[in-house]
């Protein structure tokens, strides 16, 4: 097949389904609120889809010598795609204390690569099998991880909160949190600048998923003594 200035029609279908493919792998991520969504598996699929149909095409002959010419490498390109996708997969794993996160974001991106490349070399029924099984995975493995094993610090996420209390009733909020946030991230007890009356809270607390800031705020404001309460979710 001879690609050099006419554009076949063989390619367009690899590239357009590697396209939908990795169009379909980032829509889960995206629905999830991943920072790795729809655009980045689109190219990551894309990209190594290009530098498969580049390896397989790109080099009909190589030079063994002056005088003669060799067989082509056809893996030589298409092999250092697993290496690349490396780099970016690394980018989206974070360390937070003894946490780690981006993990699942990382491995979604290596086998979006993988796909990418399945189409880049023709192989339409591998990268259909693997996309659906692996949409399949992130959907039921997740769903299982929230019902089975709902105690999972998978399962928790991170809410900040800021208590301004009557300083004289401040303790009993402070000692609240400690005793029932055993996940507790941070926390902190400063006086007030502009009023000595005013004691200022501030936590970082590890909830489960299940449990709405309205929920949290509901248990805040019944302490007495309070004169306001912030939350929010905090995005890792």
């Amino acid at each position: 097949m001879d690609i050099g200035f006419s554009f076949d029609l063989v390619v367009l279908i690899r590239v357009l389904s590697a396209l939908l493919l990795g169009f379909a792998i980032g829509f889960e991520r995206e629905v999830t609120n991943k920072d790795a969504g729809l655009r980045t598996n689109i190219l990551v699929c894309l990209g190594a889809c290009i530098f498969t149909i580049i390896s397989i095409y790109g080099f009909p002959e190589v030079a063994v010598s002056d005088s003669e010419l060799g067989t082509r490498d056809t893996a030589r390109v298409a092999a250092q795609i697993v290496t690349g996708i490396g780099f970016i997969g690394g980018g989206t794993v974070l360390r937070h204390g003894f946490n780690i996160y981006g993990l699942t974001t990382a491995a979604t991106l290596w086998v979006s690569a993988s796909i990418g490349m399945a189409c880049g070399s023709g192989m339409y029924g591998l990268a259909i099998i693997s996309t659906i099984i692996s949409i399949f995975t992130l959907v039921s493995v997740r769903l299982f991880e929230r019902k089975v094993l709902a105690s999972s610090n998978k399962n928790l996420k991170l809410v900040k909160v800021s208590v301004a209390s009557l300083t004289e009733k401040s303790g009993v909020v402070y000692d609240y949190l400690l005793e029932n946030y055993p996940h507790l991230r941070e926390i902190s007890k400063k006086q007030d600048k502009q009023d000595d009356n005013i004691a200022k809270i501030n936590a970082v607390l590890c909830v489960n998923e299940k449990e709405s800031v309205k929920d949290i705020y509901k248990v805040f404001s019944q302490f007495e003594g309070i004169e306001s309460v912030s939350i929010q979710e905090v995005n890792e």
